[in-house]
């Protein structure tokens, strides 16, 4: 058995006004550290204060996530959401073949 997994890791991310959504936080704002891993089915994403060392779930993850391809874009999406700021989450996607 084959196992996938990849992850990516971007600091210096500084969220925009509204910041990100994390589940166990609420709104972090400020330099942060943007981690996203995949397993081959899906991406967990979280978020830190940049030199900090508690992570947090970014709202809205993990999401379906079916190539590693796909899950490094999604990464990029996260990291330019969370600068835009406004209370940034996980970008949904439909399901390739699914319903809208």
């Amino acid at each position: 058995m084959v196992m996938l997994w990849a992850s990516w890791t971007t600091t210096g991310v500084f969220a925009g006004r509204g910041g990100a959504r994390t589940d166990e936080d609420g709104i972090m704002t400020g330099d942060l550290t943007v981690h996203t891993t995949w397993d081959g089915r899906q991406a967990d994403v979280a978020v830190q204060y940049s030199g900090g060392s508690q992570w947090f779930t970014l709202a809205g993850s993990p999401v379906p996530c079916f190539s590693e391809e796909e899950s490094r874009h999604l990464h990029q999406e996260v990291v330019e959401a969370v600068r835009a700021g406004g209370g940034a989450c996980v970008p949904q996607h439909q399901e390739e073949g699914g319903p809208v």
